[in-house]
């Protein structure tokens, strides 16, 4: 049985080049940064939960909500083959039994805020917003688009970012706990404009606080999907 089922629907994706050193610290044991092109990436990324279910069970009021994480991209050689995956800074929702059981069995970084969504989704355009609020000031990310989904390119940075399928996050400094997530390909909603209105030195740590000042290279509206989370084991 998977650990978690649920949908991920209308995912923002707002990619930003970094220097790679600024992540080092958070690497993981036993992987390494995974390039696009010689290129680093760090995605601020924001959709929905949908019927979720924690080992085949819908928790009351924890079914559908928000989230918001911050990532970046590494992979892990398991002796036969690398492994594309995950590593989150912080991951925002609006529940907190999901904040538990996440940061304890799965070491992940999870925090607990307020937050809201808009979907204003037609024939002539789709409008889609996530926001959370943090110290008392609320923080946002908004997208227009087309408004039919198309395939995503094969061989391309939206690939790279949304065909990442494990992940990984840091134990102690010589083990790391992995696990797989499970989803079919994406397809993605061609954008016509973005805002985002995000303190990143506030919300998660100085080390971020130089994408106040830069644009992301790219941003992208996939559809999502059914999604799995299995079982962690420890590298």
């Amino acid at each position: 049985m998977s650990f978690l089922n649920a949908e991920w629907r209308k995912l923002i994706m707002a990619n930003y080049k970094v220097d790679p050193s600024i992540l080092n610290s958070f690497v993981p044991a036993k992987t390494e940064l995974d390039l696009y092109k010689g290129d680093c990436f760090v995605s601020l990324v924001g959709f929905m939960f949908l019927n979720t279910k924690l080992l085949g069970i819908k928790v009351p009021f924890h079914i559908n909500f928000e989230e918001v994480n911050l990532r970046f991209y590494v992979r892990h050689h398991d002796g036969e083959s690398w492994k594309r995956g995950v590593v989150f800074i912080k991951e925002i929702v609006p529940k907190p039994a999901l904040s538990l059981v996440a940061n304890v069995v799965y070491k992940e970084h999870y925090e607990t805020m307020p937050m809201k969504h808009t979907w204003k989704l037609g024939s002539e355009k789709n409008e889609v917003a996530y926001a959370w609020k943090f110290n008392k000031q609320w923080h946002s990310i908004k997208v227009e688009t087309e408004p039919e989904s198309i395939p995503i390119p094969a061989n391309s940075e939206t690939e790279f970012i949304t065909e990442h399928y494990w992940g990984y996050s840091m134990k102690t400094s010589t083990s790391t706990v992995e696990y797989e997530v499970t989803h079919p390909k994406w397809e993605h909603y061609p954008i016509r404009s973005h805002e985002i209105k995000v303190d990143f030195g506030k919300v998660y740590g100085k080390k971020f606080e130089i994408l106040n000042n830069v644009n992301p290279s790219s941003v992208y509206l996939a559809e999502g999907s059914i999604i799995t989370v299995e079982s962690r084991k420890i590298i």
